[in-house]
């Protein structure tokens, strides 16, 4: 009986303590702003649409990718799509996955649908801005670039087999034949 009066003691002693700890605690100040709420004054990533990307010049910029990877030893399979998202040139190295065939599609289309490089998606989820995984057709990895030529979107490149920035290294050595 006296244990159990004890533990009844010291519960309520707990308990106190800890009414009395908040109590003195500072009253909360206000949440802060949200960063999704600001309203910038231009609308980011608008870059115009321009005519899609010719075959030449996305088989340069395939060519110029795979010497990258290649200069590396990362087997990877690139593909680069014209301004309306469609399949313009691909390669698939010696020994590259097979699954990301596919992905090196989805990471060109992507980036040309949204006009901005995949990285960015992955920065925010990393940075726990998870909504960005509710939009149609976004791919969160990097590996995706847009391709800009006279200030217009002709077309985007993608990259993918290796690591996240393997693939970006890559996209971004084939996306230099166009973005100069």
């Amino acid at each position: 009986m006296k244990s159990g009066v004890a533990t009844a003691v010291v519960l309520a002693a707990g308990m106190l303590l800890t009414v009395a700890a908040r109590a003195q605690q500072p009253a909360t100040t206000a949440p802060a702003p949200n960063p999704l709420d600001v309203v910038p004054e231009k609308l980011p990533f608008n870059t115009p649409y321009g005519s899609p990307i010719s075959l030449q010049k996305g088989q340069e910029a395939v060519h110029a990718a795979a010497a990258e990877a290649d200069k590396r030893g990362w087997p990877l399979n690139i593909a680069v799509v014209d301004s309306g998202g469609n399949l313009v040139t691909f390669a698939r190295m010696d020994g590259a996955q097979l699954a990301s065939i596919a992905i090196a599609e989805h990471k060109a289309r992507a980036a040309v649908k949204f006009r901005r490089p995949t990285r960015l998606f992955e920065d925010a989820v990393q940075k726990g801005i998870t909504y960005i995984t509710t939009l149609d057709d976004i791919v969160t990895s990097r590996g995706g670039i847009p391709l800009i030529e006279d200030g217009k979107l002709i077309g985007a490149i993608g990259c993918s087999g290796g690591t996240g920035s393997q693939d970006e290294v890559v996209c971004t050595a084939g996306a230099a034949t166009i973005n100069k």
